[in-house]
């Protein structure tokens, strides 16, 4: 694999254009940067050379530090020493880049983000495209900018501004940079670097300031203003994000910067990056972010040289939550949309809810008035099959009914194109009892989204023994266009992400009935990171849903399935979740969850049915203990789904968990989680309850083998039945 380089070429103009080369983002590993302290020193010393501009590649200036070489530094495997502390910040940008004797000018387009910016905020100008993407997006990795973002960008664009780029990892595009006065100039990506020449030779020939942001003040506020700005910026992120110190490290830094002066911030900046870089944050962070991009590397699928056929128009079956939802995402991307209902008042329901979905984003600025009519153009509300002859892909989205799916695909197989893909959003069905009365089941396959469908990132695609490899590959290029995480996973009841996790609600109602209380549940799991409880996730789903798939669950797991009546109990009395306004909470405007003694009735009822009576010691347990003891079920079936190669690797299960089930991200995803506490004290609880309760929390032969011989849960091992 070839180094990252930069190259010099010295024009008769007197201008060095030192372009960074490193693709396909022109990262700044270790070499890069070298090589350009190198190109700039010969820059420096040549007669010949009177100004400097850096460039990037291929249209694009640097997507920022080369972020494979986090788990390099941290396992302590570089091929090369790593720089001192302070070296690229102090010596190399500061000392070398913005102290030199000649001016230099950023020559930006496509990106420049991360140590690209800050590349680019080291040089005494900055001259960029409308469109290119500039940003500090460090926090997104459990580090804080390392190269002197956290200095440079308050004294650019104010403290307001650039606290809102670091700490959302917000990025901006050049026509805004350019009116915060980050970028000096705009021009089109053809005159880049011609204008950047002449920019710099104005700057050499006094005609324009040349100008060292590391000291530049104009743009900061007054000492005691920035220091309520700062205080405010400090409560938001205690609030926003309680378990994570790195954005406060993130401000500390800031502030270091202008009460002691940028020198003294470079130097705290340095020493802050270095000790986050080996933090558990970063290293879950790290890992989720080459996690996701892993995803879409299937073996046996995306191995075979296969390109994805066009899908042009897509047909969606069922105008609820679901199917709007789904049609909501397809129109924004550009996808035609014919959607299907069985009469005028349920496809009048459903367009209602997809237009509502689009007019949320007016209100939010999102879209323009213009823009909405344009996209809500694409989507066709019908009541009958006609139109689904010459339609790519069909994604049915009806109730969890199984003969009503079955004779669904039935009807399709007689309409649709001998090369259409028939997929299901079904969340829990097998799919092969779906497709049973089919003859084509090469291109049956499941297309699950998450609710809001249009929202949630994340799309499980499900294929069985008989889905070809060119209908995955056709999936996943439309997950891709429609901006979703995808994970190919094997076929079985529930699939993988609602198999690992429906220990999780199951685990919560087990203890209610034996003395926890429910809101203590959902307090400890929400304060662990999770956007809500268990029981709180009962309520949004709604009650029939859980009791529906809660049957699936137990007519193939019978011997891990706990079977509480408080759910059905409250059913009983119309008590649905979240719809009826009434669940384990009681919701009395705005969708805000308030705790209501009146559960209590239905708790002591459960628990007289099951038999039993509080227990004194669950009741005083602490948040460490209910945290574990609702996810290490959850862990348990995860390691099945693994053995039983429903999912091909452990990280897809981490992506699966923080993009479909809310997971913290911080925190790596379920196994990486479960690695981080080790195979053995995960089995060793799971055995300990399993003696104290029974075979709900037996661990599995996966996890109990991998605790024995000390191996991680998420190394890779063989699937002795691999379904995918």
């Amino acid at each position: 694999m070839a180094k990252g380089r930069t190259t010099m070429e010295v024009g008769s103009d007197g201008v060095a254009v030192i372009t960074i080369i490193n693709p396909p983002v022109n990262s700044l590993s270790i070499d890069v940067l070298y090589s350009l302290k190198e190109n700039y020193e010969e820059a420096l010393r040549r007669n010949d050379v009177k100004a400097i501009v850096v460039t990037g590649a291929q249209g694009k200036f640097s997507g920022g530090f080369d972020i494979s070489a986090f788990g390099a530094i941290q396992g302590g495997k570089m091929s090369q020493e790593q720089p001192k502390v302070g070296y690229i910040s102090i010596e190399v940008l500061t000392d070398t880049l913005e102290g030199a004797k000649k001016p230099s000018v950023a020559a930006i387009d496509g990106l420049a983000l991360g140590g690209g910016l800050e590349v680019a905020m080291a040089c005494h100008a900055r001259i960029s495209t409308p469109t290119a993407q500039l940003g500090l997006p460090e926090l997104q990795l459990g580090v804080i900018p390392g190269f002197g973002g956290t200095q440079r960008l308050p004294r650019l664009v104010g403290l307001t501004k650039a606290l809102e780029m670091m700490l959302l990892s917000k990025s901006i595009k050049g026509q805004e940079a350019h009116e915060l006065g980050l970028v000096d100039s705009l021009v089109q990506p053809t005159d880049l670097v011609t204008t950047a020449r002449q920019y710099a030779l104005e700057i050499y020939e006094c005609k324009r300031p040349w100008v060292k942001s590391l000291y530049k003040n104009d743009k900061l506020e007054a000492l005691g203003e920035a220091r309520e700005i700062l205080k405010f910026a400090r409560a938001q992120a205690q609030k926003q994000a309680a378990n994570l110190t790195h954005p406060l490290v993130c401000i500390d830094v800031i502030e270091e910067g202008i009460v002691a002066g940028p020198r003294a911030g470079l130097w705290k900046e340095a020493t802050a990056f270095q000790g986050l870089l080996f933090s558990d944050t970063c290293k879950s962070l790290v890992h989720v972010f080459f996690s996701q991009r892993a995803t879409t590397k299937v073996p046996g699928v995306t191995d075979l040289g296969l390109i994805p056929r066009k899908v042009t128009k897509v047909a969606i079956l069922g105008g609820g939550l679901m199917g709007s939802g789904i049609a909501t995402g397809l129109i924004l991307s550009s996808y035609p949309v014919i959607l299907k209902e069985v009469n005028q008042k349920f496809l009048d329901a459903g367009i209602d809810r997809v237009k509502a979905n689009l007019q949320s984003r007016v209100k939010k600025g999102k879209m323009t008035e213009e823009k909405y009519e344009k996209t809500l153009s694409l989507l066709t509300g019908v009541l009958d099959f006609e139109k689904f002859r010459d339609v790519d892909l069909v994604i049915e989205a009806v109730i969890e009914n199984v003969s009503l799916k079955q004779q669904i695909f039935s009807d399709l197989e007689k309409y649709c194109g001998p090369n259409c893909i028939l997929a299901t959003n079904t969340s829990t069905i097998d799919l092969n009892l779906i497709g049973e009365k089919t003859r084509s089941q090469d291109r049956i396959i499941g297309s699950h989204f998450f609710s809001p469908a249009h929202i949630m990132p994340l799309l499980e695609i499900v294929r069985t023994a008989k889905t070809s490899p060119q209908t995955v590959v056709d999936l996943l290029e439309v997950g891709k266009k429609i901006r979703k995480t995808s994970i190919v996973v094997g076929n079985c009841t529930g699939f993988a992400v609602n198999r690992m996790f429906f220990p999780y609600t199951q685990s919560a109602l087990f203890f209610i009935d034996r003395g926890m209380d429910p809101y203590g549940i959902d307090k400890a799991v929400t304060k662990f990171g999770m956007p809500m409880g268990p029981l709180r996730l009962a309520d949004l789903v709604g009650f029939g849903v859980a009791v529906a798939t809660g049957m699936q669950y137990l007519e193939h797991f019978p011997e891990r399935v706990y079977k509480s009546m408080l759910i059905p109990l409250m059913l009983e009395d119309k008590r649905t979740g979240e719809a009826s306004k009434k669940g384990f909470y009681k919701y009395e405007n705005r969708r805000k969850a308030l705790p209501d003694p009146e559960i209590s009735k239905y708790i002591q009822k459960s628990r007289e049915i099951a038999g039993f009576t509080p227990d004194p010691n669950l009741m005083k347990l602490g948040e460490k203990d209910i945290v574990e003891m609702v996810f290490f079920p959850v862990v348990n079936e995860a390691c099945r789904v693994l053995d039983e190669g429903i999912s091909v690797k452990a990280s897809d299960l981490d992506i699966a968990s923080i993009f479909g089930m809310g997971f913290p991200p911080y925190r790596g995803g379920i196994m990486f989680w479960a690695d981080s506490l080790g195979a053995k004290y995960v089995h060793s609880k799971l055995e300990q309850w399993t003696k104290q309760y029974g075979e709900f929390f037996k661990p599995c032969s996966y996890l109990t083998e991998r605790a024995s011989k000390g191996i991680a849960l998420s190394a890779p091992g063989n699937q002795t039945k691999a379904r995918l």
